[in-house]
């Protein structure tokens, strides 16, 4: 399938390249932060790689992490920032620097909480330095608590001349709901701050997508089938396009349901579910936690969020109570999970 462009964020790029310019301008030595929130696979990632992509002037230095994929450690975000830098010439504590950077060789015995804050804090700005810089924190709502307090922090530093941009999930879709709720108040009260929320495609923004891949205008039947299929959100889009990739508009217009015909009744499609969709399916039927869902099927809690997340998109459910009654509502043969 051919490169698809950005479609439907043009507003989003250019609040974001506007934020950079201000940062890149000297405009305040404060960070300029931008909280970017959406549902799984809107494409919070895409944008900020886009927009980063296009920063004129380039940024000096950029700086992003993320959560670890198999269970967070403290840290995480700025362990995935020190990965493969050499920090021999940073003016901090070399045992401390090797604890934040999550190094096997690391000594047990560690600061106190606070100390180690202010540490972290002080390895971020000598990593700026004079900036400009682009710090991304990926994925708030899966990362660790002291990342997350890190983040928090960072906002409000006096000297540290970056573009901070965050990009989460909603509180109700994180690993721990509260904590996720409280930063993101935290940095949606920073002064100046930059709030973003994506919402799904709309239907003349999937037409659009669907001419790039097709080299033509979409018929509306296709349009309105895709989108409902899809609910807009870009990653379910790409995904049934990649699976159709060479096949011609025809052949996924056969494969999808067409839109409804009123006023008469009209038979419901079942959402096709993956077999570890099947599974996590089970473990809520079950009354389970997204932690002990990871337990009993051996996955980490972050891919748990994202089967979740899918369940409730494809069952038009609203809480992972919803999506458990309409599995016993169909009688759906979900497995037991395993002790």
């Amino acid at each position: 399938m051919m490169p698809v462009s950005m479609v439907g964020r043009a507003g989003e790029l250019t609040e974001l390249d506007r934020a950079w310019s201000a940062v890149a301008a000297a405009e305040r030595r404060a960070p300029t932060v931008v909280v970017l929130t959406g549902a799984a696979g809107v494409g919070k990632s895409l944008l900020v790689a886009a927009a980063v992509d296009a920063l004129t002037p380039r940024p000096s230095v950029v700086l992003s992490g993320a959560a670890r994929v198999h269970g967070p450690a403290p840290y995480d975000w700025l362990a995935a920032v020190l990965t493969g830098r050499d920090t021999g010439s940073l003016a901090l504590p070399p045992d401390a620097l090797a604890w934040l950077a999550q190094q096997p060789t690391a000594p047990r015995e560690r600061y106190a909480p606070g100390t180690l804050l202010r540490l972290a804090v002080r390895t971020v700005q000598l990593l700026v330095g004079a900036g400009p810089a682009v710090l991304v924190v990926d994925d708030l709502h899966a990362l660790d608590p002291a990342s997350v307090n890190l983040v928090g922090e960072l906002a409000t530093v006096a000297e540290l001349p970056a573009l901070l941009i965050v990009a989460s999930r909603p509180a109700a879709d994180a690993v721990a709901p509260d904590l996720t709720r409280r930063a993101l108040a935290r940095l949606c009260g920073v002064r100046g701050v930059v709030r973003q929320h994506l919402g799904p495609l709309r239907p003349a923004e999937v037409a659009e997508v669907l001419a790039q891949v097709y080299a033509s205008s979409p018929s509306n039947r296709l349009v309105t089938s895709v989108w409902r299929h899809t609910g807009g959100n870009p990653y379910a889009l790409i995904e049934l396009l990649a699976a159709y990739a060479g096949q011609g508009p025809d052949a996924l217009l056969r494969r999808l349901p067409g839109p409804r015909t009123p006023p008469g009744p009209v038979e419901a499609v079942e959402p096709e579910l993956t077999v570890r969709e099947v599974e996590v399916l089970g473990c809520l039927v079950s009354g389970m936690s997204n932690k002990q869902v990871a337990k009993a099927l051996g996955i980490s809690v972050r891919t748990v969020t994202v089967h979740v997340s899918n369940l409730l998109r494809k069952t038009g459910s609203a809480s992972r109570t919803e999506v458990a009654l309409w599995a016993v509502r169909r009688r759906m043969p979900v497995p037991a999970p395993v002790d």
